[in-house]
């Protein structure tokens, strides 16, 4: 049941709006543009490399999917953290210390240190995917990492450190299974937050082809690892939280493995069809990706292909990577983007009805280049109010770097600007240095880790050190939005915001999962342009329950408690 609205005006607005930051398409002579981004990982701290398979070759496909980043307030401490999952080699020396994941804390000035072993983050092998959320209702971020063999949940003690409750909380411990993507989602509207893990292979190297043995072991005449077409593919988890610090699989109860098995890798979590229950959309690599429509009974239905979301715009079975949330043209409706192979496009499934979707990739402007996309981001790069779209590039074959084959490993991260007309433009070339660089990218996260209210992002890129991207241009009129569930699952995964400043609506979800094996901070940002003022900001909770505030001032990060009338408020920095 939906509660009526309450309405808490907050007064006048504050002074007028800042300056307003120049266009990329409007910018005065010689001056820099709104979107500049520089890479500032090595003065940050960001210097760890990441170990993840051969760097010249791979001969297996364990070798290639890389790692994610989370990037989340692990110590309570107000600032935005930065976890990064990390792997191993097939070829590791006996004696020597494994890689052990990367905890970046956030010193505060500019400058991170990391402290994984101090906070028990002390997991070796081939780890995935990172998602990030409350599951105890206990006002910690707690932490989920897939990979394979098995994968680990870290409960947030409190004090900067975490424990490794796998076993304790009931979640599997032996066996190997490639845990790929994961999401925490309150499916079944409980209060409480359960984990949904895509598997990608049933891979076992022992019985598992090399490079050049059969047609799936060559790309372009050259012998290439192999899949994962011609292996096992594998079938998707779904664990119930019982409330009382354990979980049950109901994955066959739920209709999770109803489908049979796929090639899963990205894992997002919406209420696409607006009935207040999370769907679950799965992108995976050459077999067709999955909707599961939640029924409101504790268990989904699997309908990608009839919803439009299955293939590409003209049928075609993709390999899909990451996945990104977003309602890029305004119609309040959330839409997919998908990142693909080398030589396709990524999927912009524009959300119709909340149904059925459509691919428009190439009418919105996304068909400019076909890399290798991996991680991918809807976000206010300009401040505007209108979602751009940022996509993290990077072959799966190093050995393309050196063969004539047109495609290369290291590629350049995307940038294209959302031109509120459903179109978009492409700044990579003049949006700053940083994303001119070619890269091995994989996990990209977004998140403020510097408290102005504008979204850094975090890339990870294989067996090289990370990247950290920061827009220098000039900051327009924001505002930042951290929600805290009371009835609702304490991390409010799951609420539905709805922003609007004059004629201009924007509506954004808090989302466990997404990009490509990684978890964007839970806070939500809206850029404002010129407008000083929020005229109405509607939430809807998960639990069903309804707020509504109005008159609030821009340029603060607001913090709302479900149910309470009096948000508080910090002014963002430098605004």
């Amino acid at each position: 049941m939906r509660f009526a609205p309450a309405v808490f005006p907050l007064g006048a607005a504050v002074l007028a709006a800042a300056v307003a930051g120049l266009t990329n398409h409007a910018a005065e002579a010689g001056a820099r543009p709104a979107i500049y981004y520089e890479d500032i990982a090595r003065q940050s701290g960001l210097t760890i490399p990441n170990v993840f398979g051969g760097r010249d070759r791979k001969e297996y496909i364990l070798e290639t999917t890389g790692n994610g980043a989370a990037i989340f307030d692990y110590d309570g401490d107000g600032r935005n953290d930065i976890f990064i999952t990390n792997g191993t080699t097939l070829d590791a020396a006996k004696g020597v210390r494994p890689p052990v994941p990367q905890l970046y804390h956030n010193d505060g000035d500019g400058h991170f240190t990391d402290r994984a072993a101090e906070a028990g983050l002390a997991q070796t092998g081939w780890g995935q995917s990172a998602c990030v959320g409350d599951f105890d209702n206990d006002g910690r971020p707690d932490l989920f990492v897939t990979a394979y063999g098995h994968n680990i949940l870290y409960r947030n003690g409190g004090n900067g450190h975490f424990d490794n409750v796998t076993a304790k909380a009931g979640l599997p411990t032996t066996g190997t299974r490639w845990g790929s993507g994961c999401a925490f989602v309150d499916y079944d509207r409980d209060g409480y937050l359960d984990i949904f893990v895509s598997n990608y292979v049933n891979l076992d190297l022992k019985t598992t082809p090399k490079p050049g043995d059969n047609a799936a072991c060559e790309w372009k005449g050259l012998s290439v690892m192999c899949g994962p077409t011609g292996l096992p593919e594998a079938v998707n988890a779904l664990y119930h939280n019982n409330h009382d610090g354990t979980f049950t699989d109901v994955s066959e109860q739920a209709g999770i493995l109803k489908p049979g098995g796929r090639y899963g890798l990205g894992v997002l979590v919406s209420d696409f069809d607006g009935d207040g229950w999370p769907d679950i959309y799965v992108a995976c690599d050459m077999s067709p990706s999955l909707l599961y429509h939640n029924l409101h009974n504790g268990a989904f239905e699997e309908r990608g292909i009839e919803a439009g979301v299955a293939y590409n715009f003209d049928g075609r079975l993709q390999s899909g990577m990451g996945i990104a949330l977003g309602d890029y043209d305004g119609d309040g409706r959330m839409d997919i983007l998908k990142t693909n192979f080398s030589g396709d496009l990524p999927s912009l499934y524009h959300n119709d009805d909340g149904r059925f979707f459509t691919d428009l990739s190439p009418q919105a402007g996304l068909a400019k280049h076909e890399l290798l996309g991996w991680g991918a981001a809807f976000l206010d790069a300009d401040e505007d109010g209108w979602p751009d779209v940022m996509i993290a590039n990077g072959h799966v074959y190093p050995e393309v770097e050196h063969a004539p084959v047109g495609d290369k490993y290291r590629q350049p991260t995307l940038l294209y600007r959302n031109l509120g007309n459903g179109t978009f433009a492409d700044l990579t070339e003049t949006a700053g240095p940083a994303l001119r660089v070619p890269r091995p990218a994989r996990g990209l996260a977004t998140g403020d880790l510097d408290g102005d209210g504008h979204p850094e992002i975090v890339i990870v890129n294989m067996n090289e050190t990370p990247s950290l991207l920061k827009n220098m241009g000039a900051h327009r009129n924001a505002i930042a939005v951290t929600l805290e569930g009371t009835r609702s699952n304490r991390s409010a995964i799951g609420a539905l915001v709805d922003v609007t400043t004059g004629a201009r609506r924007q509506v954004q979800q808090v989302t466990s999962g997404g990009s490509f094996y990684s978890q964007n901070a839970l806070t939500l940002y809206f850029g404002l342009g010129n407008a000083a003022t929020v005229d109405r900001l509607h939430i809807l909770w998960p639990s069903g329950a309804e707020q509504e505030f109005k008159q609030m001032p821009a340029n603060f990060a607001y913090r709302i408690v479900e149910g309470d009338d009096a948000p508080s408020r910090t002014r963002l920095k430098g605004r």
